[in-house]
């Protein structure tokens, strides 16, 4: 994508997930400045939209991507099944890929079924399809601390393109010991945005995105800017707090280096 280019899409629905940040609705007023930001464990209950079996299968990462794209699709009044999706994740399932390699690095190396099924990057998307029952293409990729930037420019250029309305996931989690301490993720992490090619009832906003060469926006609160600086996932909270602040704008998000990811945004009420 040339930095000449710009994509565009109006934003209808947010799905957010994380350490005192219990959703969107509840995030916002935290993200404006009206309500002080308290730190607090994260607690994500399995989907009740899985079956039984797969419920009982589901981890931290699939627990929180359901929930944030279930969240975004509910407050954009939208339909999961008519949406193509974007998963972005910096490690995807790192409980799973830590008990993966004890299982390998001991005599014993027999990996469970559910193990196995769990530890391929794309499990959330597979999740996802049976809990909103979507069958339309669904993306899944990685780009280690540009998590978060690439999921968003891939979401938008697909809105771009094939004119269809994309769900952007983004999710991280935290690595046990011993790999915790090689790749420190704080706390598990999730943003979801219902994109769509045309204005409706529902649009939060219009954005424009463009790479760009420029230092990418901090949050004046110092415990989610270090949030946003430690977990990749939430390299998007400056987009969602312009959004809560009601101010519109332009904010830079991270990418990879040396470019970022400029989005100007119109609020449509």
């Amino acid at each position: 994508m040339s930095q000449d280019v710009k994509l565009a899409a109006y934003l209808d629905g947010i799905g957010l997930v994380g350490p005192g940040l219990d959703n969107w609705l509840a995030a916002r007023p935290i993200l404006a400045g009206a309500v002080p930001y308290e730190s607090r464990p994260l607690a994500v209950a399995a989907p009740q939209s899985l079956p039984p079996a797969e419920r009982r299968r589901t981890g931290v990462a699939i627990k929180v991507a359901l929930a944030v794209g279930q969240e975004a699709c509910a407050n954009g009044q939208l339909d999961a099944r008519q949406l193509a999706a974007v998963f972005s994740s910096s490690g995807a399932d790192n409980d799973n890929c830590d008990a993966i390699c004890k299982v390998l690095a001991s005599d014993d190396r027999s990996i469970s079924p559910t193990r196995f099924h769990n530890s391929v990057h794309n499990a959330p998307a597979g999740y996802w399809g049976i809990a909103s029952g979507a069958m339309t293409p669904a993306t899944v990729l990685c780009a280690h601390d540009g998590s978060f930037g690439a999921g968003l420019l891939e979401a938008m250029t697909q809105v771009a393109i094939d004119r269809c309305g994309t769900l952007l996931i983004a999710y991280d989690m935290p690595y046990p010991e011993p790999l915790h301490a090689k790749r420190p993720l704080p706390a598990a992490f999730g943003i979801a945005l219902a994109l769509m090619p045309e204005r409706s009832a529902h649009s939060l906003a219009r954005i424009e995105l463009s790479l760009v060469d420029a230092e990418s926006a901090a949050l004046a609160e110092p415990e989610l800017e270090a949030l946003r600086r430690a977990i990749p996932a939430a390299r998007g909270l400056p987009l969602l707090q312009a959004i809560a602040c009601g101010a519109g704008g332009r904010v830079v998000l991270d990418y990879l280096a040396p470019l970022s990811l400029a989005v100007e945004i119109e609020l449509c009420r």
